[in-house]
């Protein structure tokens, strides 16, 4: 489980590693054109029931902590879609990813 630090916050918020190393190319890319955005989730499994909103601009610290030493391989399709979503109204929406099945081999 991965930690996102914001701001001047010590409690971090706990996304799963593959999420949080997709989330983070569409963060950096957002931040680097200095964009600001919302980001949206649902609370984790163990946590109090519901949903949380933070405003990301450039001027606030953040920092992203991976537990597992290797960066897992990213779905481009995955990517898309929470950069289109970073690119509406509402903001990203961290959504499940969709694992892409190959077709069966003969």
């Amino acid at each position: 489980m991965g930690s996102l630090y914001y701001g001047d916050a010590h409690e971090p918020i706990f996304i799963e590693d593959r999420a949080l190393a997709h989330l983070k190319v569409v963060i950096a890319t957002k931040l680097r054109r200095n964009e600001s955005f919302t980001l949206s989730w649902r609370h984790a499994d163990g946590a109090p029931v519901g949903r949380s909103t933070i405003w990301l601009h450039p001027s606030i610290p953040l920092r992203f902590v991976f537990d597992e030493p290797e960066a897992p391989p990213l779905s481009r399709t995955w990517i898309e879609e929470l950069a289109h979503s970073a690119n509406s109204s509402g903001g990203i929406a961290l959504v499940d990813e969709h694992i892409e099945n190959p077709p069966p081999e003969d």
